[in-house]
């Protein structure tokens, strides 16, 4: 991952859906999952107090304070802290269960430490290998407050994850972002070892190619993938109702993403095989990390990401005008 010296491998786990995103996930359900991750020898595990309110950091924490520390790289964020508050008076957002607590933005160092050692009482475990400083974006503040959050979290929480990693605490740093103009901007202003970069480097999304992984590259900054399906659409294909950043997908999503199934559907590859490997063709990704809710879509997931590509399909997509000629494809 970047500079930090963390092995991790190509395939990771993402753990929204472990804080009961979109459903309620049964609790011997949710276990079975992280099992299954680390039985498959899946290294990354990425989780955030955000996530059913600490719910995933409660579910992960189970199982992984249970394997050998040197088995597994934890990543978690900053940005919010906890507080208990009556289960009416909770605003869940996406989450539809997870635990009766209030998520807190607070990009302040004192925020930042303390959303740090709620997340390792959580977890039941003495270290964290990666902090990322979570949703400095648009998406999800709006473009004033963005503004606001940015200049607080590099005054405040950054100072708090450099010194966590400069005296040892944790091994690397970045953030976790929906949003590539955020990157570029803590890329600019601080000493990062990894972004985590959700939905916007994708088989439908390209924008990163022009600037940001570019920088990353001259930088040495690692990009962990988030949301390699789009939100489900990369998965599901263009079906009625196909999810894409997390709302039924427009029309021209639909129709894009039906032109690309076409074209893998000509070399018999599926759609979420080419979805899962394309963003790793490029040298300054690390991993992808797509969620999962049952131990058959982890190993769904593992033989997605051995599936045989000809090299004509990249070929044909770029031909088709539906990957630009320039974008570096897995080999």
């Amino acid at each position: 991952m970047g500079r930090s010296g963390l092995q991790v491998t190509q395939l990771g786990f993402g753990g929204a859906p472990l804080g009961d995103f979109y459903a309620r996930l049964p609790e011997d359900q949710a276990i079975s999952t992280v099992e299954a991750a680390c039985s498959s020898s899946l290294r990354l595990f990425d989780t955030s107090p955000l996530y059913g309110h600490g719910l995933s950091e409660h579910r992960f924490g189970h199982v992984l304070r249970q394997k050998p520390r040197d088995s597994f790289v934890l990543s978690t964020k900053v940005g919010r802290w906890l507080r208990p508050r009556p289960e009416t008076e909770i605003d869940r957002g996406w989450f539809k269960g997870g635990l009766n607590f209030e998520a807190v933005v607070d990009y302040s160092y004192d925020g930042a430490m303390r959303s740090f050692d709620q997340s390792l009482h959580r977890l039941g475990l003495n270290s964290i290998d990666v902090i990322l400083i979570h949703d400095v974006d648009v998406w999800s503040h709006g473009k004033d407050a963005y503004e606001q959050h940015f200049r607080t979290a590099m005054n405040g929480a950054y100072r708090a994850v450099d010194e966590l990693r400069r005296v040892g605490t944790v091994k690397a740093i970045g953030i976790g972002v929906n949003e590539i103009e955020p990157c570029l901007r803590f890329a600019a202003e601080g000493d990062f070892d990894c972004f985590l970069l959700a939905g916007r480097y994708t088989l439908l999304e390209h924008a990163a190619l022009d600037e940001l992984l570019p920088t990353c590259v001259r930088k040495g900054i690692g990009i962990v993938v988030g949301g390699p399906y789009n939100s489900g659409i990369l998965a599901t294909g263009a079906v009625p109702g196909a999810k894409y950043n997390y709302f039924p997908a427009p029309p021209e999503v639909l129709d894009r993403v039906s032109r690309i199934e076409s074209v893998c559907r000509r070399h018999a590859v599926p759609i979420a095989a080419a979805a899962l490997q394309f963003p790793l063709g490029h040298p300054a990704v690390s991993t992808t990390i797509p969620g999962a809710v049952a131990p058959q879509e982890i190993a769904r997931n593992k033989q997605l990401m051995t599936t045989p590509i000809p090299a004509d399909l990249w070929a044909e997509l770029k031909h088709e005008g539906l990957m630009p000629a320039e974008a570096p494809v897995p080999t």
